[in-house]
């Protein structure tokens, strides 16, 4: 069936994709729910800005992997695993952020509501996510 210029297997497919990445950004945040010493959505109901620039960065972030994945592979296994492999080398690299800065307390700071690294954790989540997506698609 053609509606226009899409058909409904387009519209299918559309669909399950972005469930797809609907599901892996929701298991994604909930690892990062585990991973930092504060309740990211406790921190967010409160107003805490700092909180919501690293969190809104790190669904940004997973978006745009699974943006680029999507867009070059068609088979699942394909998108779950370099879906699943962004990710990781998105969360070593908020790792690494808290390790390579051992004179910044980046969770506590963030915690602590510190808008400058809230929003440098933003940014970094989202760049790196722009060099893992190209990386994962060569």
């Amino acid at each position: 069936m053609v509606m226009g210029n899409v058909n409904v297997n387009v519209l299918l497919e559309s669909f399950g994709l972005y469930t797809i990445a609907g599901l892996m950004i929701v298991v994604g945040l909930a690892i990062f729910e585990v991973t930092t010493p504060y309740s990211n959505w406790r921190e967010v109901q409160k107003g805490n800005i700092a909180v919501a620039l690293a969190t809104g960065g790190k669904i940004v972030g997973l978006a745009n992997i699974f943006r680029v994945v999507e867009s070059h592979h068609d088979r699942l296994v394909d998108i779950l695993v370099g879906g699943g492999f962004g990710f990781f080398l998105l969360l070593v690299t908020y790792w690494l952020f808290e390790f390579l800065t051992p004179s910044l307390k980046v969770n506590e700071e963030i915690g602590r509501g510190n808008i400058a690294v809230g929003l440098l954790a933003f940014l970094l989540s989202i760049g790196v996510s722009l060099i893992v997506g190209a990386a994962l698609v060569r």
